[in-house]
């Protein structure tokens, strides 16, 4: 039998390789660093965060800081906010999409192009924040839920990749099929289209979920009641403008505070945002990749 031989790189290419191997080692280093850190400081004790012997991994473990993000009524309200926010929006973000993108891949729908122009206008000028609040006023949405879904139920971006994906990877015979058994448009959207269009319905949902969980301006432009103030608004207090709750401090001693108790609560409270986008990531990691060079790439 005849050994297949291995064909012998030359050293450049070699040497480029592992250049290249190098680079991306140094540039993983330098992402996971901070994010590695930010853990090991959050389940640390006080004194380690402050006298700087966290570099790597926990030093004298601690939940204390968990425990008390957890004693906090404020903190539990901004989550569960956070979640109503995330997932109410992200299904209102994603029926819009799709009930815009899907029209707009049909080549019979008249006015197609103008439409177009019309939304893609929208993402080169604006009616600036002043006009867009003036209109959340007059709609009577301050101080409500659907001032954070409303002004931004659908990105013409988010459009743009679902429309494209719908004239790609649907097959016309598909539809004409479905026409000559008599299926409509809406049935044939919700039981042909949709079924077929997993990787970029995961698209959407994670890039929608992810804004909303990470949304913060919107609250404090249209919010003023508390009990209404999502996760980051209510982290921006306690991390930017230091405007801790008593409740995580209501069991500390004052000497644990000077500590550094304050320090190490913070990164927990980091770890605790974002911990749901971690969670959510893997179940939609299949069909991401997939979704975006589709959607986005081909037409």
């Amino acid at each position: 039998m005849l050994r297949s031989r291995r064909i012998k790189e030359p050293i450049g290419d070699r040497m480029l390789v592992a250049a290249i191997y190098a680079a991306l080692a140094l540039v993983a280093v330098a992402v996971a660093y901070p994010l590695l850190y930010i853990v090991s400081s959050s389940f640390s004790s006080p004194r380690a965060v402050v006298s700087g012997q966290v570099w790597l991994l926990p030093v004298d473990f601690s939940l204390r800081a968990y425990a008390s993000i957890f004693q906090s009524s404020q903190l539990m309200l901004g989550y569960w906010n956070s979640i109503v926010y995330t997932v109410v929006g992200t299904f209102l973000n994603v029926a819009f999409t799709v009930l815009m993108a899907f029209p707009l891949s049909q080549r019979r729908l008249a006015g197609r192009g103008f439409f177009m122009v019309l939304m893609m206008t929208t993402m080169f000028f604006s009616g600036g924040l002043i006009p867009t609040y003036l209109l959340v006023k007059e709609l009577h949405l301050l101080d409500t839920r659907w001032a954070m879904w409303l002004p931004r139920v659908f990105s013409v971006f988010q459009v743009i990749v679902a429309r494209t994906f719908f004239q790609t990877s649907i097959p016309a015979e598909l539809q004409e099929a479905a026409e000559i058994d008599g299926c409509r448009d809406i049935r044939y959207l919700w039981s042909v289209v949709l079924p077929l269009s997993k990787p970029i319905l995961a698209v959407l949902t994670l890039m929608y979920a992810v804004g909303h969980w990470n949304a913060y301006f919107d609250a404090l432009i249209y919010l003023r009641s508390e009990h209404l103030f999502p996760l980051q608004y209510v982290l921006r207090n306690l991390l930017i403008l230091n405007a801790s709750d008593p409740e995580m401090l209501a069991n500390t001693t004052k000497g644990m505070r000077d500590q550094g108790f304050e320090q190490a609560l913070k990164y927990a409270l980091i770890v605790v945002a974002s911990v749901p986008v971690l969670v959510l990531y893997p179940f939609v990691q299949k069909h991401f990749a997939k979704g975006v060079m589709v959607g986005s790439l081909k037409g």
